[in-house]
């Protein structure tokens, strides 16, 4: 047809498929042009395109209605039960074409274009590759994907993101796991979160794998805040992109544990392995493509990681279990047999066996009743010591013996960790808000192209615009260079945007952060003395 709009591929009308005259004609001179002509394929996309519709339509939508295709589309369940479904697919990134999330029924018609048309679909897609081959009775995909899951690995601690391809056959167990709750507004039910017990280099998958600990990686779910402050109002109006990290599992712990003082629950999931890949496989669809809006009460960590275990684990989709609470998941998993919290029963058992990680607050009282027993503190525990200024902690120094003051060293660096959590959200409060000083311009804008240079971290789809679905070879040797240069960039900005912004820090709290810096050299300077002259 020529009387077709310019916009239109294809059209149905009736038990008709109308095409428009310059596709027909690319393919009626297939033999004389080469097998990749943008045109001789766009006629190929076309038709079929037109072609899952009239087949979706005649069987009365059998895959555009079908909840599970929905699940994996991205047109996900909302966790209050009247809600229905999202009307909005946040599956935004990487996708071979925007017109698929108009509506299922276009992501069906544009899904299989590209199962018939392009031979790495059950690479890029493995899921829904199989959702379609299951359905047609097509064999699975011959095409030799890239081994492994891909996920950019984020080391915080150690500056670092890499990309990882994560075997699902080393992923021993998942637990959920629970960050327990504290006095702040924003962390009183907790937070959830899933740790894959991956096996260390060769060693057989099994119980000694939970021992691996500098293996394991923890999916997480974070609003992704970028240069603002948290902010109650924009968390409750989906103002914060909600996107899916992998970390370390020794981050999570060290941010937990020893900074924010708070315990880690690890219950493990009943999973057969069948079910890690498929969930292992969603995760991998969420880190690549998913950018969700995180609202505190309808789609907050505990939320994402339900959806997260409904859509990924086929079994789980028909089971009751959501919640809006970190507390309440683990409690509706456990009821229903899916988490096993017994791993708790036993406290001291699950400290060794690594199902619980207590937080660094006992420890520290534990240090500072060495410290108080030597030189007779006043002060009846490590909290009530933390909360001296610096200069009077120093006061003490010097009379510490050995064991005192590699006691108090631990603390002093726990005072220095806690005050640079307190200044980051101060430099924020003060200086990235609407009020900032005008003669901090210069520095204030090199932090927000610090920050926008981090944004790779949390949607890593920014290294590779072309393709879709998870990354092939040739895409993951392009992600990896460009996380190392981002990577190079960042660490050369650090130095010189910290002592930029530290310049700007009120006065009384640059001396606090001065102080704690001075008492550190105090006790080094010590435990060297005290070392030598026990060695004479």
């Amino acid at each position: 047809r020529a009387d077709l709009p310019a916009h239109v591929a294809g059209r149905r009308s009736g038990h008709r498929i109308l095409l428009p005259g310059r596709l027909l004609q690319a393919w009626r001179m297939r033999d004389t042009v080469p097998a990749d002509d943008a045109s001789l394929r766009a006629g190929r996309e076309a038709l079929v395109h037109e072609l899952a519709h009239s087949y979706d339509r005649a069987q009365g939508n059998v895959l555009s209605g079908d909840p599970r295709l929905r699940d994996l589309a991205g047109w996900q369940r909302s966790v209050l039960p009247l809600a229905g479904r999202r009307s909005r697919n946040d599956f935004v990134a990487r996708t071979p074409d925007p017109y698929e999330l108009e509506r299922p029924s276009e992501f069906v018609a544009v899904n299989l274009e590209h199962l018939v048309l392009d031979p790495t679909y059950g690479c890029r897609r493995p899921a829904l590759h199989r959702h379609f081959a299951e359905h047609f009775d097509l064999p699975t995909t011959a095409e030799a994907c890239a081994p492994g899951l891909p996920f950019l690995d984020v080391d915080a601690e150690g500056g670092d993101a890499s990309l990882l391809a994560l075997d699902p056959s080393r992923v021993y167990a998942v637990d959920y796991l629970l960050a327990e709750g504290n006095t702040q507004a924003m962390s009183r039910w907790g937070h959830s979160m899933l740790r894959l017990v991956i096996c260390a280099p060769g060693r057989a998958p099994g119980p000694d794998c939970r021992f691996d600990l500098a293996h394991h990686r923890v999916l997480s779910f974070r609003a992704f805040v970028g240069d603002v402050q948290i902010s109650g109002w924009r968390g409750l109006t989906g103002s914060y992109p909600s996107r899916l990290f992998l970390l370390p599992l020794d981050q999570v712990i060290e941010e937990y544990t020893r900074v924010e003082l708070r315990g880690l629950q690890s219950i493990p999931l009943r999973l057969q392995q069948d079910e890690v890949v498929s969930l292992l496989e969603r995760a991998a669809q969420l880190h690549w493509s998913y950018d969700g809006r995180y609202y505190f009460i309808s789609n907050n960590c505990a939320v994402e990681t339900w959806k997260l275990l409904h859509d990924g684990v086929p079994r789980l989709a028909g089971e009751s279990f959501a919640s809006i609470t970190p507390t309440g998941l683990l409690k509706k998993l456990t009821r229903r047999g899916i988490a096993d919290a017994s791993v708790l029963d036993d406290p001291e058992d699950a400290k060794r066996l690594g199902y619980y990680f207590e937080p660094m607050s006992a420890r520290y009282d534990a240090l500072f009743a060495v410290a108080r027993a030597s030189l007779s503190l006043p002060q009846p525990d490590a909290q009530a010591w933390l909360a001296l200024s610096p200069t009077d902690r120093a006061a003490w120094l010097p009379r510490a013996d050995l064991r005192a003051s590699a006691a108090l060293l631990v603390l002093e660096n726990a005072a220095q960790r806690r005050q640079q959590l307190l200044l980051r959200d101060e430099l924020k409060r003060r200086y990235l808000g609407r009020d900032a000083p005008a003669d901090i311009t210069q520095a204030l804008q090199a932090l927000r192209t610090w920050l926008g240079d981090t944004g790779f971290v949390s949607r890593p789809s920014e290294l590779v615009p072309e393709g879709y679905g998870l990354p092939q070879a040739e895409e993951r040797a392009r992600v990896a260079d460009e996380a190392r240069v981002r990577v190079a960039r960042l660490r050369e900005q650090d130095g010189v945007l910290r002592e930029e912004l530290e310049r700007w820090l009120p006065a009384d709290q640059r001396e606090v952060l001065q102080g704690i810096e001075a008492n550190l050299e105090t006790i080094g300077a010590r435990l060297r003395a005290l070392d030598a002259a026990s060695a004479s």
